[in-house]
């Protein structure tokens, strides 16, 4: 049964390389891909006598496809071995340290330097130079031979057509690996285009990225915009050696990089003018290996293009040539992958959820599935026009994607699997919480339910909005309480909420005095908000946190809002006609003034002052990203100084950015100022930079 077993993994494998490499329309998840190549490993560590040439395990890719002429590589692209925990990364670290040991390279207690990258998510290409002009590029293939693509490479800006610098200093050869991706901002752009065309949209930007660097016209892909970053090399060919190569090793000809380390080859690279990541940082030791996994993982969300994990190389190549290979990976380098984003499973069903604006949204229900960390039953459809548009039905296999905290949704149906008898989805006609008839705007691609308040899951979300952290910040009040006090009756618009007590909580199911208490007391501490937190916790349409912070700077008062004109909204920075439209009717709806009035009545006073005059302030109009743990502000309090101030708080660093503020454990931001040559302060100089004294 294990040989059955093993014979089919070989099949099944096979053909996924084909449709993934190939016909570039893959069926299954990298997930799914993983646990069977994992799967055949096993097997084949038990049974080394069932190992055969044509193993999926002993090749690296598929082989080339129709259409291109094939490449032999002069020196093998192979492939790396995976390490999906930190065991699995201890236990590769101890097999370097143990074998550098015992070959002289490391001292008693000393740790192993890598060089740790990014493992980019697209497909991997060998370019090579002869005499520093770009004369041949091909892909990966099986490693050992690809498809010559040097049209399509060619028309990628990124990709030097001849070297930088002096050609009495270029190599005689140089092959280049790297990785040519799309960024997920040029990806949507070109699914937008395939829409207009009426053609397949693609499933993520690497498949996009392999689809057009296959194209037979050139013409096609320089139409796409791809990007190429290099992270190795094949063959070099150096006319002069550099006096860092040792010299017993240039007397026997072993070796040709001119220079002693990976990073330091990288940096050659990049002066050559090609393109380098800036990601790559030499580290110590399993720790390191760890720390740069963990701050990668939080900026990955952030990063305009897809990671999939990130790759460590033992850093000083003499002891990578130590190390060698085994079967067609390197034992000196490993790749520490991510938990997939991607993952297939089947639409059980598709009902439909309201927001507190009374939008409708359908669900998929589907079988559990773990994906991007965490096991997934729900995820999003966006709307009715998004589903007909990927054509998914109710019984489909499809692809879920969930990257970082963003809430899972429905990318494609994976048609070959489609049974027979699956279900359309049909846009309900009445609200299922309230009844209320569902109407879509004509110039609106969302659906919403018109009962409004009278809807009790509009009512909910309402309220749970409003005491969120960045509205009231009413900690306790979470999503059950909300909906045991709505669903009592008790609790119909914000002003009730502050009308509540401590002995009317405590009898509530799972609610104790302590408990109750809190929450009162919670409550109590939010009788006071500032302006903009209001206007952002009565959850106008449209209205963001940003928007209701200049719309409170510039009336200064709740009073002189609810009376404003929507041509005077217009005034306001960030206010374009939809918001003020938006704004204006809000406070216009009789309902809404006596809502406002039933909370002045309950006891709340808006705290107006930080509605300040900034004009002249030195931060006016500058960005500002936060890092770090400041020593005594939180990261709201320095956000609320420095809006007060005048600045833009940002999240990420860009050469726009003025400042970076940084405290402990500060990361990849800090990083990235200091690459950038942007100003660094800490809370002091920000203090000083404030003069907060004026602002408290």
């Amino acid at each position: 049964m294990t040989k059955q077993r093993l014979d089919d993994l070989k099949t099944q494998l096979t053909e996924h390389n084909h449709r993934y490499y190939v016909l570039d329309a893959p069926i299954v998840s990298d997930a799914e891909y993983d646990a069977l190549m994992r799967e055949l490993m096993a097997i084949e560590a038990e049974h080394p006598e069932w190992i055969t040439p044509d193993s999926p395990t002993q090749r690296v890719g598929a082989p080339p496809k129709g259409g291109f002429a094939t490449v032999n590589h002069a020196v093998p692209m192979l492939s790396l071995g995976n390490a999906f925990n930190e065991e699995e990364l201890v236990a590769f670290d101890q097999r370097i340290h143990d074998t550098l040991r015992q070959a002289g390279f490391l001292a008693p207690g000393e740790q192993v330097e890598y060089n740790a990258e990014y493992k980019f998510d697209g497909l991997a290409v060998n370019l090579r130079y002869e005499q520093g002009v770009l004369v041949q590029a091909a892909t990966r293939g099986d490693g050992l031979s690809g498809e010559d693509i040097t049209s399509n490479i060619r028309t990628i800006a990124s990709v030097p057509l001849r070297l930088l610098g002096n050609a009495t200093a270029w190599p005689a050869v140089l092959e280049v690996r790297g990785e040519v991706l799309m960024s997920h901002r040029d990806f949507e752009a070109l699914n937008q285009e395939q829409l207009k065309r009426r053609e397949r949209v693609f499933v993520n930007p690497r498949n996009a990225a392999a689809g057009s660097l296959r194209q037979l016209d050139p013409r096609i892909t320089a139409q796409r915009r791809l990007r190429f970053y290099a992270y190795g090399w094949g063959e070099v060919s150096v006319a002069q050696p550099s006096p860092q190569q040792d010299l017993l090793a240039q007397l026997n000809h072993e070796l040709t990089e001119p220079y002693a380390t990976q990073a330091e080859m990288l940096g050659w690279l990049q002066r050559l003018g090609l393109p380098v990541s800036r990601s790559y940082e030499v580290v110590k030791g399993v720790q390191g290996l760890v720390q740069y996994y963990q701050r990668t993982a939080e900026a990955r969300a952030d990063l305009p293009f897809d990671i999939d994990g990130v790759v460590y190389k033992v850093n000083y190549l003499d002891q990578q040539r130590v190390l060698g290979f085994v079967a067609r990976a390197p034992r000196f380098a490993i790749a520490h992958k991510y938990p997939a984003q991607e993952a297939t499973t089947e639409v059980v069903a598709i009902d439909v959820q309201v927001g507190r604006t009374g939008a409708i949204t359908p669900v998929a229900r589907l079988k559990p599935v773990f994906v991007g960390g965490v096991t997934v039953t729900n995820a999003t459809l966006h709307n009715e026009d998004e589903i007909r548009r990927k054509d998914i039905r109710i019984g489909d296999t499809v692809v879920i994607r969930r990257a970082g905290d963003v809430i899972p949704e429905v990318v494609a149906p994976v048609l070959e699997k489609r049974p027979e008898h699956t279900e359309g989805f049909v846009m309900p006609q009445s609200c299922p919480v309230c009844d209320s008839a569902i109407e879509r705007p004509e110039d609106e691609a969302i659906a919403r339910c018109t009962g409004g308040l009278v809807c009790a899951a509009q009512r909910k979300q309402t309220l749970a909005h409003a005491v969120s952290r960045k509205a009231l910040d009413i900690d306790g009040l979470g999503e059950k309480l909300i909906d045991q006090l709505v669903d009592s009756g008790r609790v119909k618009t914000l002003a009730d909420l502050y009308t509540l007590r401590a002995e009317e909580l405590a009898a509530l199911p799972r609610m104790g005095k302590k408990s109750a208490e809190n929450v009162i007391k919670a409550i109590n501490a939010a009788r006071h908000p500032r302006l903009e937190r209001l206007l952002y916790a009565l959850g106008i349409r449209h209205v963001g946190e940003t928007t209701a912070r200049e719309v409170a700077r510039y009336y200064g008062s709740l009073e002189n809002l609810m009376e404003a004109e929507e041509s005077d909204l217009l005034r306001v920075a960030d206010v374009g006609p939809i918001v003020a439209a938006s704004i204006a009717h809000f406070f216009q709806e009789p309902h809404n003034r006596s809502a406002i009035v039933r909370l002045l009545q309950s006891g709340v006073t808006i705290d107006e002052s930080a509605a300040l005059s900034v004009h002249g302030s030195a931060l006016t109009g500058k960005s500002v990203v936060l890092t770090g743990t400041l020593p005594t502000w939180t990261r709201d309090e320095a956000t609320r100084y420095l809006l007060a101030a005048g600045a833009k708080v940002t999240g990420s660093v860009s050469a726009k950015t003025a400042y970076v503020v940084a405290g402990d454990e500060a990361g990849s931001k800090l990083r990235r100022a200091q690459e950038l040559g942007v100003t660094v302060l800490d809370e002091a100089q920000l203090r000083v930079l404030l003069d907060v004294r004026s602002l408290e």
